[in-house]
């Protein structure tokens, strides 16, 4: 993972350099700025793959250069398949294939790449400029025009927000070409067919490539683990496939005490695994004192970005120092397969289903993006296996009919959120996970790692927020108004930052659906319960 810039603008290499370096946090290897005809480009690199070749912008086989931030898990596949072997690579990094397959498809290739990627090409033979995000949007990229009409693109908002006259978020799946604008390149099966599947059979196994596709890496990881069921299940295929090469998996969990209900479960899952351990602890008052920096970070002003981000952040940090570069995660699944607590009260299996499609479709403004900024900010890059595009085709065009949550009812005894993902995985003869990590009930993460963090930070923003602030809130953010004194809090902080270039329309508040609170935690909504008895299904 890295950060990337580039820009149409006439600027020296030192200015280039100097607005690059405000995401240094991104790629602490090494940074290379290159003038071209067309304008200029910048790398932050955090070395991943390729460790000693793979330094950008990489040029092609003419004046063709590209800069990207991602992993291409089909590069050699590419090479040898698409491309049949005619480019000579100047580098073995997964990054090169981008502006091989430039120079062989034009822009006609973005659906080719199996991996997570924001990139930029400059084709200075042709006087094209080219940019392009992965479908789901994992990796950020922002871009804005200047007062000269000049484009920026930028891995971060905080390196452009000066340059431009409105900053805003390049849309996910989409590349832009300097003569055609902005191009929708991805159209998923599941986004226009009729969810009718009802034969779930190959979904454990594609998850397991899925998550064995993103081992690729020269540098050592680890796995995140909360103790839920998504980061369980990826802890137990990746611990699967390591140690049948005789290898050892790091886990990492952070908590406010060892109590906190994730580091119980998440105990109970690395014991069962095998994985050597880490346990992380941070406090209240440790979380309060980071919200500036990590809102600078984040780029959001989102009440849930930022309770989620904070544990993140401090447990990255620590396998930072550890030595770690790379983690997986889990994130997706619960927008995949509806679960979250307010799926339960969906009033229709069609309007659930509608709604898990918003949700994945909304990622980039949410999920990812809060593991993206957290995790790069301590220079660790994040891989989600849940969002692979192969594994998103089968699960989101499964009927919701096995993914609907339901409440225990007389003699219904009701059906637990992710049902279908669980049952997937229920090995009896060889189990992934114990049966209570299995049909453990949702625990949002920043509700998981204590109940303490999010009630502490919200009681701190009611006293450090007046109640005559408060008042004023809808004339000084008019723009999507904050509704509490926690909101108002954050969005002051982003306001501090990142106060221009409307700079407020790129955020989108994560809001639950069909829940009289709205507050986001997991905890406001009436499903919330310690037992999973009661909501699991007799399997079948």
């Amino acid at each position: 993972m890295c950060g990337i810039l580039g820009t149409t603008a006439v600027r020296s290499k030192e200015y280039i350099s100097s607005l690059s370096s405000r995401m240094s946090h991104r790629g602490p290897d090494e940074r290379e700025v290159v003038i071209t005809k067309l304008g200029a480009l910048s790398h932050e690199r955090l070395a991943i793959v390729d460790l000693n070749t793979g330094r950008q912008p990489i040029q092609g086989t003419r004046n063709t250069w590209v800069i990207h931030n991602g992993e291409i898990y089909n590069h050699k596949q590419l090479h040898a398949e698409d491309l049949k072997g005619k480019y000579t690579c100047r580098t073995t990094s997964d990054s090169e294939v981008i502006v091989h397959l430039y120079e062989e498809y034009g822009t006609q290739f973005c659906d080719k790449l199996d991996g997570i990627f924001a990139f930029v090409v400059m084709d200075e033979d042709n006087g094209v400029v080219m940019a392009g995000r992965d479908p789901i949007g994992v990796k950020p990229l922002y871009y804005g025009y200047d007062k000269d009409g000049k484009i920026w693109f930028s891995s971060e908002m905080k390196v452009i927000i000066d340059e431009v006259v409105k900053v805003e978020i390049f849309p996910a799946g989409h590349y832009y070409h300097n003569e055609k604008g902005f191009v929708k390149y991805y159209h998923p099966k599941w986004d226009t067919l009729p969810a009718i599947q009802k034969d779930p059979t190959g979904l454990r196994e594609l998850l397991t490539k899925a998550v064995e596709k993103r081992l690729m890496c020269d540098v050592p990881f680890g796995v995140l683990l909360s103790g839920g069921l998504d980061s369980s299940l990826i802890a137990s295929i990746v611990a699967r496939k390591l140690k049948a090469e005789g290898k050892e998996v790091h886990s990492f969990s952070i908590g406010l005490s060892p109590d906190a209900p994730d580091l119980k479960a998440a105990r109970k899952v690395a014991e069962f695994l095998g994985t050597v351990h880490h346990e992380v602890y941070f406090s209240i008052e440790e979380g309060i004192a980071m919200a500036d920096k990590l809102i600078w970070h984040l780029e959001s002003y989102d009440v849930t970005t930022l309770r989620a981000s904070t544990p993140m952040y401090f447990l990255t940090k620590y396998i930072r120092e550890k030595g770690f570069k790379m983690v997986l995660s889990g994130e997706g699944a619960d927008e995949v397969f509806g679960g979250y607590l307010y799926f339960y009260n969906a009033p229709s299996l069609a309007e659930f289903q509608e709604e898990t499609k918003r949700r994945v479709k909304l990622l980039y403004t949410a999920d990812v993006l809060r593991a993206d900024k957290s995790t790069m900010a301590n220079a660790i890059e994040v891989r989600v296996p849940m969002l692979d595009k192969a594994f998103l085709e089968k699960s989101i065009q499964l009927s919701p009919e096995l993914k609907f949550p339901r409440r225990a009812k007389g003699d219904d005894k009701g059906q637990i959120e992710k049902y279908v993902l669980r049952a997937a995985f229920d090995d009896k003869e060889n189990p992934y996970l114990p049966d209570d990590i299995l049909w453990r009930q949702k625990e949002q993460f920043s509700d998981g790692v204590g109940y303490g963090w999010i009630d502490g930070f919200k009681d701190y923003c009611e006293k450090a927020v007046s109640d005559s602030d408060f008042k004023k809130a809808e004339q000084l953010f008019p723009y999507n108004t904050p509704q509490t004194k926690e909101a108002f809090y954050i969005r002051s902080i982003f306001e501090k930052h990142f106060g221009k270039a409307e700079s407020e329309k790129t955020v989108f508040p994560w809001i639950p659906k069909w829940q009289a609170n709205a507050d986001p935690s997991g905890r406001a909504n009436t499903v919330h319960e310690q037992t999973i008895e009661v909501l699991k299904t007799e399997k079948v």
